[in-house]
């Protein structure tokens, strides 16, 4: 007995424990085996959970601080435009940039307020900084404006340093150009341009921008480009002011 207990002992000690972790399988339906995993996996699930929860944490606090950071843009574009309406002396109606096209960004843009709101074809858009264009068309809730950088756009202007007039054409980009009728000689950097009295689209004195370059041409004849005060391709407000123009809108 005690020989075949030396050969067999072990292997029978084997089997009984397979049989008894069988059976507890059977009776528990693997809730031990299930118990004994998740005790080994569980410190590594926690490591993750964690990392994981790290990770979102991290995410919705930079979501918050872009949030917060967009509406103090918003909110400084809007003070800074408030503070413009409460200089003016003629009623203006205050109205947001609701669509632009993406591949006419310098051309047009649409306003959230209409004809129900007072706007009619041919009032004039302002933004911080200066003139921004014309309302062409009007439904009862939006307004369709021509910006002053659209190619097709013409505006009367004034070298206001020297009273010098022109002709101001877009370019489809930040920068704009002044044609003078006759060459004119007494031009400098950075001298301001606006509308002037002969404009049958603006009424006079609206700011346009500054002189960024210039040149004279042979035909006896100058141009110079100008640079618009405008921040025309970030506003999200404009102004709309009553004006009524002296030729008929198209």
């Amino acid at each position: 007995m005690s020989r075949w207990w030396d050969k067999n002992g072990f292997r029978t000690i084997l089997i009984v424990v397979s049989l008894v972790i069988a059976l507890l399988i059977k009776q528990t339906q693997a809730a031990v085996v299930s118990e004994v995993y998740f005790l080994m996996v569980s410190p590594f699930q926690s490591q993750q959970q964690l990392i994981l929860e790290d990770k979102l944490t991290n995410a919705r606090i930079l979501e918050l601080e872009q949030r917060v950071m967009e509406l103090e843009q918003q909110n400084q574009q809007l003070k800074q435009l408030l503070d413009y309406v409460e200089a003016q002396t003629t009623e203006t109606i205050t109205a947001p940039v609701i669509s632009r096209s993406g591949d006419r960004w310098w051309n047009r843009l649409m306003l959230g307020k209409g004809s129900q709101d007072g706007i009619k074809p041919g009032f004039v858009v302002m933004g911080i900084g200066g003139l921004v264009g014309r309302v062409t068309h009007v439904t009862p809730h939006t307004s369709k404006v021509l910006l002053i950088s659209d190619a097709t756009s013409k505006v009367g202007g004034t070298l206001i340093r020297n009273r010098q007039l022109g002709y101001i054409q877009g370019k489809g980009s930040s920068k704009v150009v002044m044609r003078f009728f006759n060459q004119i000689a007494d031009i400098k950097s950075g001298d301001e341009i606006a509308t002037s009295t002969l404009s049958k689209l603006y009424p006079p004195g609206l700011p346009i921008g500054r002189v960024k370059s210039y040149q004279h041409h042979q035909d006896s004849t100058s141009e110079i480009e100008i640079e618009l005060t405008a921040p025309i391709d970030i506003l999200e407000w404009v102004i709309v002011q009553p004006f009524q123009p002296k030729l008929v809108i198209k």
